[in-house]
């Protein structure tokens, strides 16, 4: 099988930082990778390079057949890809149910009672559907968080990208924004998610990335990872695992 993200000797710049060094990877549909590593170590580089969100230097990616080389094509992949970041990035003037209906019908030329019939129907998913009048100041991290998980959703993705999803969020609101991403890798979404929850990772990944200066260090099934015998490995999760 063709996999739906492949990424091909990608190399990537900051001034005199080498952030991506030839980094490789394919993900399968319905596979979940979870990449992990230290602060600066290329993770989120990568992600957002997946969507053409940061420009790489050298090298190729192809999603879903489309590779990212023009435009229009990079405009095709990101109708394709639902992106959650560390910070929620809702629209402050509008309600839950607006932030979800905004793209549909903006993007998905969706008329109004469909976006709002979808809306609600992933409010009730993320299991938050009494808050779709509520403003963003009004919610919760956690509940913005689910909110902006289900603003993705609305678009039908075929990819989901999250970048650190829990870190800026309280030890509390941590879990109901995992059990939100764990439904989803259950129901056979294909996920790429920089995060250092180990639960989440053991519970929902197919494999398991340790990146570190702009490598690729390890990678591995989270049964084989846990128990890995690479030094680089055993010395992250030391760290990790006891925080």
């Amino acid at each position: 099988m063709e996999p739906i993200i492949h990424i091909e000797d990608i190399h990537k710049h900051f001034g005199r930082v080498h952030a991506l060094r030839g980094v490789s990877l394919d993900v399968h549909k319905g596979e979940v990778v979870v990449i992990i590593g230290p602060s600066g170590s290329g993770k989120s580089t990568l992600l957002r390079c997946i969507n053409r969100l940061e420009e790489y230097d050298a090298g190729r990616i192809v999603v879903d057949g489309i590779p990212l080389d023009t435009a229009q094509n990079i405009n095709a992949v990101r109708r394709e890809i639902g992106m959650v970041f560390q910070s929620f990035n809702l629209f402050a003037h509008l309600t839950a149910m607006e932030n979800l209906t905004l793209t549909q019908r903006v993007v998905r030329k969706r008329p109004r009672d469909e976006s709002q019939k979808n809306a609600l129907d992933l409010l009730i998913k993320v299991g938050i559907p009494d808050k779709a009048s509520a403003y963003p100041i009004q919610l919760s991290g956690g509940q913005q968080q689910r909110v902006a998980i289900a603003r993705a959703l609305a678009m039908n993705p075929k990819i989901m990208l999250f970048d650190e999803p829990t870190s800026a969020l309280d030890p509390e609101m941590i879990k109901e924004v995992l059990d939100v991403m764990l439904a989803l890798a259950k129901e056979g979404m294909t996920m790429v998610v920089v995060s250092h929850e180990m639960g989440f990772a053991r519970a929902a990944a197919n494999r398991m990335i340790l990146m570190d200066e702009g490598q690729i260090i390890d990678e591995a099934t989270p049964e084989k990872f846990f128990t890995s015998s690479h030094e680089r490995t055993k010395q992250f999760l030391s760290k990790v695992l006891h925080m």
